[in-house]
């Protein structure tokens, strides 16, 4: 299929029509993609707890997640500017704002710009500098590294792509204590591990649209069963990597038991997936993506409850 006039189709395709404020203000959220940024709440807000070591002021947190937000909101922005031409033809993304018209392609490019410097310029005044460079490093990988080289290139895109969405961990933790260490180093890693796992069940119930698209994804490149063993090898990398925490941040009994608990379970869909996968059975991959999501949830908020209890 030629992709390459679907941009240039989508106006002839979905005619402009008058819209009412409303209706815009929310085809521009939606260039944002909430639901992404929910995960930034998750990873940011429970880190700035653990680096405090206590509840950081009301006002920090608010800016910093105030900042991340339009941080992340820029790279979205960005990234459906420059793929416009796939989600034209891709059964999940058809109904994005530049495909359905809702938004232009140069609106949403100025949008994008927008964001990426109101949120450097907002972060430096009410956090630091080190968390405005870290947030602006991670609209570049984000962009640049993932959507602009690797997405169309290679099937460990997600792998190096993902690393774009290992920064809020460290720019919470840089907005409290200006600096990094060993820990946000780690909850880094921990989140650049569990990104795999997360996102190759998604495309591998997408495959047939991935392929269509001239997209490598590993779901579409490789059998069910090839994704599976590389979603169990990353998954138990996570968990060990999360148990690394309780030694180095010095991690108390609610944290070590949700890590033990809530890892063995993550671990046990995604071997689930593999088993499915080698019997020829359905997999169902997008049980293991959601229980991923669910299992980074429970997780950052065993981090940002233990450093309150005693114990």
């Amino acid at each position: 299929m030629d992709i390459s006039t679907g941009a240039s189709t989508l106006s002839a395709a979905h005619p402009a029509a008058p819209r009412s404020l409303g209706r815009t203000i929310r085809a521009y959220v939606a260039l944002t993609k909430p639901r992404v940024l929910e995960l930034l709440l998750v990873t940011t807000v429970p880190v700035m707890i653990l680096a405090y070591g206590g509840f950081p002021s009301l006002w920090l947190v608010l800016a910093t997640v105030i900042g991340g937000s339009l941080s992340a909101g820029s790279a979205a922005a960005f990234n459906m500017y420059l793929d416009r031409d796939i989600d034209a033809h891709m059964q999940r993304t058809v109904n994005r704002p530049l495909v359905t018209g809702e938004v232009s392609p140069r609106g949403a490019l100025v949008f994008a710009w927008t964001l990426a410097v109101a949120s450097t310029i907002w972060l430096w005044l009410t956090t630091n500098l080190l968390a405005a460079a870290l947030s602006s490093a991670a609209i570049f990988f984000y962009v640049v590294i993932y959507t602009m080289i690797l997405k169309r290139r290679t099937e460990q895109n997600i792998v190096w792509g993902g690393i774009a969405g290992c920064f809020p961990v460290v720019i919470g933790w840089s907005a409290v204590t200006g600096s990094l260490s060993w820990t946000p180093m780690i909850l880094f890693l921990l989140v650049f591990l569990w990104t795999p796992p997360h996102y190759w069940p998604l495309s591998m119930k997408y495959a047939r649209q991935y392929d269509e698209v001239d997209v490598p994804m590993l779901g579409a490149t490789r059998d069910s069963s090839q994704v599976g063993l590389q979603v169990i090898l990353y998954a138990w990398a996570t968990v060990a990597c999360s148990l690394l925490l309780i030694p180095v941040a010095s991690m108390g009994l609610v944290y070590t038991v949700s890590a033990l608990v809530f890892g063995g379970w993550f671990l046990y869909e995604s071997h689930r997936l593999y088993s499915r996968a080698v019997r020829g059975t359905e997999p169902r991959p997008m049980r293991v993506f959601h229980a991923s999501i669910t299992y980074l949830t429970l997780l950052f908020v065993a981090i940002a409850v233990d450093p309150l209890l005693p114990f």
